[in-house]
């Protein structure tokens, strides 16, 4: 269960790492829309597992491979924004939500 803090930090992640995806990371999705689905924070903050969710989902592996070799510029991104909020930066951890590819997948076997 996790408690009131971690949420809060968790929605103003999700919030800000969005926001450095649309502004700072165009290089980084090269056209694909990418959506930050969900955040999960440790118990300690000092850990976010985020899962995104990329369309079109045949550049998913790419800009997955992308978004990992580039954690080190996201996370700087982030610590400049919550630095006031936050003691500690957390370490990111990059994971791809394909929950709207397997809907797809439902909604075609269906027709």
């Amino acid at each position: 269960m996790e408690s009131t803090r971690q949420s809060k930090v968790a929605k103003q992640i999700q919030k800000d790492i969005s926001d450095i995806f649309s502004k700072e990371g165009a290089d980084l999705v090269k056209g694909a829309m990418v959506t930050v689905t969900a955040v999960r924070m440790s118990p300690d903050l000092g850990y976010a597992k985020i899962y995104l969710s990329i369309f079109p989902f045949e550049k998913s592996k790419a800009i997955m491979d992308a978004v990992t070799q580039q954690e080190w510029r996201i996370r700087k991104a982030l610590g400049s924004r919550i630095r006031n909020q936050l003691r500690i930066v957390p370490e990111l951890t990059f994971f791809l939500d394909d929950s709207l590819e397997y809907i797809e997948n439902i909604d075609n076997l269906l027709r």
